[in-house]
């Protein structure tokens, strides 16, 4: 809603001059809508859910045959262009300008731009140039960013010299070839950086041979391909906080160890740092298990991850007896392993049957060590009172609907009991989130006795909600996403159900498009059924809605980052599909480039 009120302004009183300017109202409204559901909740909560997003799938779209600058120079079919890279990286594109100006020259430099072309038709060149005359800033090596396509790499390094109390961070950028341009040139990069003590506390940053006072903080211009920023004043070996509120749509490699990352968990002050320290010191025990299992050899869970965990979780339980001043629904962020999507991302070649595996036994894990502080918790984050849409509220359920996901991974007596409490809060709850997750749950649950217990919550969700069109989609969604074996068949059941209508997008959506894209263990089947199901799809679909079955094919035009086993089974599929009569240029053009 927010989203298309600010359009009023991004996009209708100011629009564009033409499509290839599309990221001009699509990513700046993307931002500002951000940015006012920031306001509205958890500031950072918000953006670790922007970036999860960003960099599990307009990452791919980067790295794949349809990756495209935010301002491209050409197009084959416009409807192609509605895409991550125009909306998400192109609010991250504004959201880099800010980083640059400041939050006061960026406001400044936004007025300018709604007053000087209020009523017109406009570029990105207009938008970055009311952001120079407003602040003085020189933005044109910045402009790259609308040029060039792909994800730009920043190796970073540091160097601690004790005797001049000088530490050096060294920062090399990169960016991988793309359609439209193999060798790039280097890019304005905004890198935000901190440096803490063994404490957390914040050192100050003195740049040498500058003016600069020091600060708690610094935003570092990166704009070469190599470049050494030196701290002057330092008497102890700093901490390096970098990229803080992830300042620019990079992939960054510094080499933490492990026991670097749990301090960044627990004592860094800035809060998305924080997660994304959990997300990289759980994928780093992932990868571990992974290769172990790749290499035919068992493998235990790395104990410190284990241990921070229950650190965590036991921080988390004080709080909520005491003085509640931990923000829950970061907590909860914390505590969920990274997703199997962005964990496919991290390799070059995918392994999803071994993902998966060593995710699920990971997570088994962490819900028997800490069976007993789930439950706790989950207790301490019931409440009688009525549903409030506040940003307390929120945090408070989604911490809760963490634990219990956990706690129904559990077998036995203990397993039973999830269940039950499970089953409770699909009975008794009052609210559309706890429901929907309890369904979830009890869908995906393995627990003895759970057969009848799901199929009777199905039939009751249906029933009571069956004119609802859009709570019906969830009904599908969660079936379609669920991870047991048979998917597939029950995915071709549910297309059969009366509630069904492939001429509806958001059924097609909540079926075909969920199934493919948010259940990866079952789409990618090693007898191949799930790409020829999906080629089937896209076939019927091009003839109805071309858009959005152009979009569906996204999945098999990253057929190169699979095993050979799959690799030919996804690119047979892609070939059937094009040797169709009649394709439409949405569909065509997506296939011709991915071959």
């Amino acid at each position: 809603v927010a989203h298309e009120y600010f359009h009023n302004w991004s996009g209708n009183r100011v629009t564009c001059r033409d499509w290839f300017q599309l990221s001009l109202k699509e990513g700046f409204t993307v931002f500002r809508d951000a940015e006012f559901s920031a306001d509205m909740g958890s500031r950072t909560v918000k953006r670790v859910e922007d970036v999860s997003f960003l960099r599990t799938l307009q990452f791919a779209e980067d790295a794949s045959p349809m990756a495209h600058p935010v301002r491209p120079d050409s197009y084959m079919e416009i409807s192609n262009f509605y895409t991550l890279t125009i909306y998400e990286k192109g609010a991250e594109v504004v959201r880099m300008i800010r980083e640059l100006l400041g939050p006061e020259m960026f406001r400044k430099g936004s007025d300018l731009y709604f007053e000087r072309h209020d009523g017109q038709a406009v570029t990105t060149e207009d938008f970055v140039k009311a952001m120079e005359d407003a602040s003085g800033v020189d933005l044109t090596q910045f402009r790259r960013w609308y040029s060039y396509a792909g994800t730009p790499v920043l190796n970073v390094s540091g160097a601690y010299d004790a005797d001049s109390e000088v530490y050096s961070l060294t920062v090399r950028q990169s960016c991988p070839p793309t359609p439209e341009c193999a060798d790039k040139p280097a890019f304005h990069i905004p890198l935000r950086i901190a440096l803490l003590d063994d404490q957390g506390q914040h050192l100050p940053l003195r740049l040498k041979a500058t003016k600069q006072q020091p600060a708690d903080e610094l935003v570092l211009d990166v704009t070469e391909a190599e470049q050494t920023f030196e701290f002057v004043g330092l008497s102890q070996q700093p901490f390096p906080s970098l990229l803080r509120g992830f300042s620019a749509p990079v992939k960054m490699k510094f080499e933490y160890t492990r026991d670097q990352l749990l301090f960044q968990m627990t004592r860094d002050t800035d809060g998305f740092n924080r997660w994304n320290a959990a997300q990289e010191l759980a994928t780093g025990v992932i990868d571990d298990l992974l290769s172990a299992r790749q290499e035919g050899q068992s493998a235990t869970p790395d104990q410190r991850l284990i241990k921070a965990y229950g650190d965590i979780l036991a921080a988390a339980i004080s709080d909520a007896e005491s003085v509640r001043e931990l923000d829950q629904a970061m907590v909860a962020r914390i505590l969920a392993l990274p997703s199997e999507a962005y964990l496919a991302e991290q390799y070059e070649t995918i392994d999803v049957d071994g993902i998966h595996a060593v995710r699920e036994a990971l997570a088994d894990t962490l819900a028997v060590e800490h069976a007993a502080s789930f439950a706790r918790l989950y207790h301490l984050c019931q409440s009688d009172e009525p549903y409030q849409p506040t940003a307390d509220a929120i945090a408070r359920r989604a911490l809760k609907n963490l634990c219990l996901a956990y706690l129904m991974r559990l077998q036995g007596d203990k397993g039973e009991e999830a269940l039950r409490i499970c089953h409770a809060q699909f009975e008794q709850s009052s609210n559309m989130t706890d429901i929907d997750m309890a369904l979830r749950l009890l869908v995906n649950g393995e627990q003895s006795g759970i057969d009848e217990i799901r199929e009777q919550a199905l039939a009751a969700f249906y029933d009571k909600w069956r004119h609802e069109s859009l709570v019906v989609n969830q009904w599908f969604t969660i079936q379609a996403t669920a991870t047991r074996a048979g998917a597939l068949q029950r995915v071709e059941a549910l297309m059969k159900h009366s509630a069904f209508d492939i001429r509806n997008p958001n059924k097609v959506r909540a079926v075909i498009g969920a199934f493919c894209n948010g259940n990866p263990v079952n789409f990618h089947q090693i007898d191949g059924e799930g790409y020829r199901f999906l080629a089937d799809q896209v076939i019927t679909l091009d003839r109805l809605n071309p858009q959005i079955a152009s979009r569906l094919l996204t999945l098999l035009t990253r057929w190169r980052r699979y095993d050979s086993d799959r690799q030919p089974l996804m690119k047979a599929q892609l070939q059937r599909i094009a040797s169709q009569a009649n394709l439409s240029k949405d569909v065509y053009e997506v296939v011709t480039k991915s071959l």
